[in-house]
């Protein structure tokens, strides 16, 4: 079993920045791909941004530019960087491992983005 414990959201400005930790308590597969997805009350869960084992990356187009994503494989970890944030941007925000077919999900964590 994996368990993804997430940190650093929070309640911030628009146009401020947060970055959101994510880390794995251990890694059962040496191929994989983390994310990050975010989910309103009553809507479907979606993709953020993702990045694979091997650096690969992919984002949500309501994101580029403004959000980055990395992962440290030798802490199990990824990482969000999120600048130039929206209101829109309000959301819970959940870490997700993918290995093979077994996926696993964190608690989520909240980022609210209000004056």
């Amino acid at each position: 079993q994996v368990q993804l414990v997430e940190s650093g959201g929070g309640l911030v400005q628009p146009g401020g920045s947060l970055r959101l930790s994510c880390a794995a308590s251990r890694t059962l597969f040496r191929i994989n791909t983390m994310g990050w997805y975010r989910q309103a009350p009553g809507k479907q869960r979606e993709l953020v941004a993702a990045i694979t084992s091997g650096m690969s990356t992919n984002y949500a187009d309501s994101v580029k530019g403004r959000f980055t994503i990395s992962r440290d494989n030798a802490k199990n970890s990824v990482y969000i960087q999120m600048n130039n944030l929206k209101p829109e941007d309000t959301y819970d925000y959940y870490c997700n491992l993918l290995g093979g077919t077994t996926e696993y999900w964190g608690q989520g964590t909240q980022v609210t983005v209000a004056s």
